[in-house]
């Protein structure tokens, strides 16, 4: 029989993953996402890019780990967007790094890890244009 108190509220799949270490940041408001979006299209535009969601996310990432003075790899962007809820291959993250390198908006150390290029940190670094 039929019992609806023992079906989750909502199917497995679409349930939001909870990280302690993200809660205790502070959720960034709509209109702060939404102008640190705004700078990574215009860094995007800069360069010749199209805008794609992969491409901001990894962008955001590499930005966000730039501003803690640090370089992060693919496994490390790779597993940053898992945490966030962000269903991209790794595959997919690679080959968007790839392309990024060939553009010139990043760089790849001897140890395989991606920092944003001096240019592509300027264009984010400043205040959106409104």
């Amino acid at each position: 029989m039929y019992n609806p108190q023992q079906q989750p509220a909502q199917p497995l799949r679409y349930r939001r993953k909870v990280n302690t270490a993200l809660q205790v940041k502070s959720e960034p408001t709509d209109t702060e996402e939404r102008a640190g979006n705004e700078q990574i299209r215009e860094l995007l535009r800069v360069f010749g890019l199209r805008t794609s969601l992969i491409r901001l996310k990894v962008i955001d990432a590499l930005h966000m780990a730039d501003r803690e003075g640090r370089a992060i790899g693919v496994r490390g962007i790779h597993s940053q967007l898992e945490k966030l809820d962000i269903p991209l291959s790794f595959l997919s993250v690679r080959e968007v790094l790839k392309r990024l390198c060939v553009e010139g908006v990043i760089s790849m150390g001897n140890d395989k890890c991606y920092s944003l290029n001096p240019q592509a940190r300027a264009v984010l670094e400043q205040a959106p244009s409104r």
